[in-house]
């Protein structure tokens, strides 16, 4: 039963998440944690986390972490090979149709035209990550012990640093400086 369940809903992220991992992130969540209730927003949060540090695309990262949680081995693969059917089918199609009619204007307009849709999915997807990490309770609200303060700063600073010239291009290093502030913090704290 649970190999089915990862196979179709990762299969359907697959189909349906053009744009790349950030933009599947909507669609990661609403399987994972609202439809399926296998992670909650605080695990979902983490999938992300690791799925980003993880070499080799999000969406499959996030799959096979999931049916490894949910399934073992076994399930890593199924959730897995779920999420890149339809991808891997769908880009030899393109590929084939690219290359046999690309001067068509049809076919640059069907491009364009994906273009909005995608930007509005990856910024769904950063707000699914962003409103839960700075806010407990996963709502925007200040009440008081609601926001954190601490993730703020973070955010804050490793935005910063990204727009730096010099950092730009060395995310790694932004990501674990963050993590060592927020180690040192924890221990500072206790």
């Amino acid at each position: 039963m649970i190999y089915g369940q990862l196979f179709i809903a990762f299969l359907q992220i697959g189909a349906l998440s053009f744009g790349g991992g950030y933009a599947a992130m909507p669609l990661i969540r609403a399987q994972t944690v609202e439809r399926y209730g296998w992670l909650s927003p605080e695990g979902f949060t983490d999938l992300v986390t690791i799925a980003e540090m993880t070499p080799g695309p999000i969406a499959v990262n996030a799959a096979t972490f999931v049916g490894n949680q949910l399934a073992g081995i076994s399930g890593a693969a199924v959730a897995t090979l779920g999420v890149i059917l339809v991808p891997c089918l769908f880009a030899t199609a393109l590929a084939w149709l690219y290359r046999r009619y690309r001067k068509l204007s049809l076919m640059q307009g069907v491009l364009q035209t994906l273009r909005p849709a995608v930007v509005a999915l990856i910024f769904a997807a950063g707000l699914n990550i962003l409103i839960p990490t700075l806010f407990r309770s996963g709502i925007v609200s200040f009440a008081a012990g609601n926001p954190d303060i601490r993730a703020a700063i973070l955010f804050s600073a490793a935005f910063v640093l990204m727009r730096t010239k010099k950092l730009r291009r060395k995310p790694i290093l932004i990501m674990a400086g963050c993590g060592l502030a927020e180690l040192a913090a924890q221990l500072l704290l206790q």
